[in-house]
């Protein structure tokens, strides 16, 4: 069975997956510290990387999704992210309604939310160019509260699980994950 992102059960395992710690907003230290940040371009002093630069861009972007739905998500609101820097079309979409009923339920997480994002494709020729990412999603350090009371994850909602995104490369040069999936069924 496979599933997007949807409705309040959605935002749950969202608020899940996307808060860091704490509930004040976040500074940019934050952002750091939900996501590792990823570059495109290796700088003189990192140790080489093997991956191809293109595949260090898609990467960029799906780390840069999960800072900034971090921060969203951490106040119950996009404003202040850079999201639209990052996910556009049906995972922004996805992204705008769950942080809207997170907020309405009054629900936070916190933790530390664990993933090893792959480029499993990558299609260069095509029109625009597009990419697949594997991800294994670790919920073991979250705890979603509500008023400071822990809220259980769904029912059957495993710890570890399989995720994909469909990210594009848009006419500026930037990569953004367009789809977000989860394959609930599919530990990892």
């Amino acid at each position: 069975m496979y599933r997007r992102w949807s409705g309040a059960a959605g935002a749950v395992v969202l608020a899940v997956l996307l808060t860091g710690c704490g509930g004040e907003p976040a500074l940019d230290s934050d952002r750091k510290a939900a996501v590792p940040e990823a570059s495109a371009e290796s700088s003189p002093s990192a140790p080489t990387n093997p991956r191809p630069t293109g595949e260090r861009a898609v990467l960029a972007a799906y780390e840069g999704m999960w800072r900034e739905l971090a921060v969203a998500v951490q106040k119950a609101s996009e404003e202040g992210t850079r999201i639209e820097d990052y996910a556009s079309g049906d995972a922004l979409a996805t992204v705008r309604r769950d942080v809207r009923t997170m907020r309405e339920a009054g629900t936070r997480a916190n933790g530390r939310l664990g993933h090893e994002p792959e480029v499993t494709k990558m299609d260069p020729g095509a029109s625009p160019p597009t990419a697949t990412v594997r991800d294994c999603v670790d919920l073991t350090d979250w705890e979603t509260t509500r008023d400071g009371t822990p809220v259980p994850l769904p029912s059957g909602q495993p710890l570890r699980y399989r995720t994909t995104a469909q990210v594009e490369q848009w006419d500026d040069g930037r990569w953004r994950v367009i789809t977000y999936t989860q394959h609930g069924e599919q530990t990892c």
